[in-house]
């Protein structure tokens, strides 16, 4: 009973936040490494969007839930391999995290196969940081009309990991300058330690796991 009313307090008190800043955030409980019955308090309480990083995990915790649970939105967060992307177009509702052309190839050719058009945000290295993946800045307006005109994906908005200082607002800002650019209109940014910032900045998803679920092991 105790994890049951903690997390939902959580997500009610990260809700009243988002809308006293009266923005539309939608939020995205990241249940990576938490089991189902820390989970189900939330999706009884009536929340949509969750988050996994790892497909293997994602496909033993959600298989049937969201067979039980049709209004499920689920997000792959972590980086994707090309090798796993064919479990992830039949489970998954959206993609965060498309930071290579192959990756695009790839699941352009599992989406004709599947016949199903996923919702995809394309990873931006905003801190230009060799350790991170994604695409640099200035190339995101051709990377983009090879997903959308050559592979026909479902490109709907931008994602980005700022480099971990205290300022994250200073990427966020750069962010929603490259979203003009790209005409699109989705911001998926902001997580346990900055989503507060993220949403003064129009992030439309924020990712949020220990805020909502307490410290991972």
């Amino acid at each position: 009973m105790i994890i049951m009313h903690d997390v939902i307090n959580k997500l009610v008190s990260i809700e009243k936040e988002i809308q006293q800043k009266n923005n539309q955030s939608k939020i995205i409980a990241v249940s990576k490494t938490f089991p189902m019955s820390n989970i189900l308090p939330l999706i009884n309480h009536g929340h949509k969007d969750f988050g996994e990083n790892k497909v293997q995990e994602a496909m033993e915790k959600w298989t049937s839930i969201k067979q039980d649970f049709i209004n499920i939105k689920l997000h792959m967060i972590g980086k994707l391999q090309t090798n796993k992307v064919k479990y992830v177009l039949p489970l998954f509702d959206y993609i965060h995290s498309l930071d290579t052309l192959k990756l695009a190839e790839k699941i352009s050719n599992e989406q004709k196969k599947e016949k199903k058009k996923i919702k995809i945000f394309i990873q931006i290295n905003i801190g230009n940081e060799s350790q991170k993946s994604g695409i640099a800045p200035e190339n995101i307006q051709n990377f983009l009309l090879k997903c959308t005109n050559e592979l026909n994906l479902n490109i709907i908005g931008l994602m980005c990991l700022p480099p971990n200082i205290n300022n994250s607002s200073i990427y966020f800002k750069k962010m929603n300058k490259l979203l003009e650019q790209t005409k699109l209109n989705e911001l998926s940014m902001g997580m346990s330690n900055d989503y507060l910032e993220a949403v003064e900045h129009n992030s439309t998803f924020i990712r949020v796991g220990s805020k909502i679920f307490g410290s991972r092991n």
